[in-house]
């Protein structure tokens, strides 16, 4: 019914400028060259005819994300895989071996122990210290920033987003700790990670009507409280000194 009623709109439409058309001009046109001519429009550069449509910019240019800086980016694909490094019998071996074995051919979670391990040399006391606060840190950094590389591909990751902010929470309460108690390995461990540590910030509650009134109510609640105690303080001053009185003038005329 809808469609029906919207032919027979148009056909009118086309019958009245086709009326209006014939009166302007003295000739004869049906609907039907009213429609063509409305159709079509004539180049300025040419004599050629071509069919007109409306251009819709609905699409929009696409905007390319800034390129996130790898941490893996220094790592050499020459190197060898964490697990051959220290086997001396790696260096010695055919060029196709030495090359299955480098991280050429690496996946990306051996590429990140690598990395991982290069993080902890920087900040270990000694060569067997696994568990110190420093070393911590430096694996909490490894992590937090392969976590970061992970989300700017796929921002919508909600599960990695929270590990990481849970990472990032676990390594800030790290350094506080590290901060009151080791200054100058808090201040090496920031510089050799390059870690920019920010201070929490002071406590901030947004001022609303309600906390205002619910605020006065309970300064005019304590004063009324601290004048009641003052007044019980003075009443038992008052019945003290009363009660001391009487006694001490029978003492004193006894001893007269």
């Amino acid at each position: 019914m809808l469609l029906k009623n919207t032919v027979i709109a148009s056909a009118a439409l086309l019958r009245t400028r086709a009326a209006a058309f014939s009166s302007r001009s003295g000739m004869s046109v049906s609907p039907g060259q009213v429609y063509s001519n409305l159709s079509r429009t004539r180049t300025p550069g040419s004599n050629e005819i071509l069919t007109s449509q409306a251009v819709r910019q609905y699409a929009r240019a696409a905007r390319r994300k800034p390129e996130f800086q790898s941490q893996l980016q220094d790592l050499s694909p020459s190197m060898l895989k964490h697990e051959y490094a220290s086997v001396p019998v790696a260096n010695t071996v055919d060029d196709v071996v030495k090359k299955l074995l480098s991280l050429e051919f690496a996946s990306h979670s051996e590429k990140l122990r690598l990395k991982k391990e290069q993080l902890i040399e920087k900040v270990q006391k000694d060569v067997n210290d696994r568990s110190s606060t420093e070393v911590k840190v430096a694996m909490l950094t490894a992590q937090i920033r392969n976590f970061q590389e992970h989300l700017h591909k796929h921002p919508k990751d909600k599960a990695n987003k929270r590990w990481m902010l849970m990472s990032i929470d676990r390594r800030n309460k790290i350094l506080k700790v590290l901060r009151k108690t080791h200054y100058e390995s808090f201040e090496k461990v920031c510089q050799e990670l390059g870690i920019t540590y920010t201070f929490p910030q002071e406590y901030y509650r947004r001022t609303t009507q309600r906390w205002l009134a619910k605020k006065a109510l309970c300064i005019k609640v304590f004063k009324e409280v601290q004048k009641q105690k003052a007044e019980q303080r003075n009443k038992m001053k008052l019945n003290q000194q009363n009660s001391e009185a009487p006694s001490t003038t029978g003492a004193t005329g006894t001893a007269v």
